[in-house]
């Protein structure tokens, strides 16, 4: 199987690391904090304008993998407070429709650039249409 960087030009990144990596039906979005890709700094406010940002860039991630929000299956959301978990899940909850994906949410120490909130994901895309028996050529 190999793999393929994914590399949207409207998603900053700040290191050696591939915004997202697909291998597979599988695409890996790394760990996205609040940075625009306009200016390559965090986004002014609150928690909540903070995990939008995130949220938007996991969007253009989805949107170069030909993927949406349906394909995501799992999650991690870290959290330099853990107070600022109702605000998060709120923002976080109205990107998603009907089934959500499996999530962990974790707080740390810190994260990189003094963020507030960093999101990974796992999204997953059949290459054909299920059938009873599996895939269907």
């Amino acid at each position: 199987m190999k793999k393929r960087s994914i590399t949207p030009a409207d998603v900053p990144v700040i290191g050696p690391y591939s915004p997202a990596v697909k291998a597979g039906p599988f695409v890996f979005i790394s760990g996205q904090i609040p940075l625009r890709a306009a200016t390559g700094e965090l986004v002014a406010g609150d928690i909540r304008a903070a995990t939008t940002q995130v949220m938007e860039n996991i969007a253009a991630i989805l949107k170069a993998a030909e993927l949406s929000w349906a394909d995501v299956v799992k999650t991690t959301i870290y959290l330099a407070d853990m107070a600022d978990f109702p605000a998060v899940n709120e923002i976080y909850g109205g990107y998603f429709q009907g089934d959500f994906p499996a999530r962990a949410t974790v707080q740390v120490a810190a994260l990189p650039r003094g963020a507030q909130v960093e999101i990974e994901a796992v999204a997953f895309k059949m290459p054909f249409p299920m059938g009873p028996k599996g895939p269907e050529a």
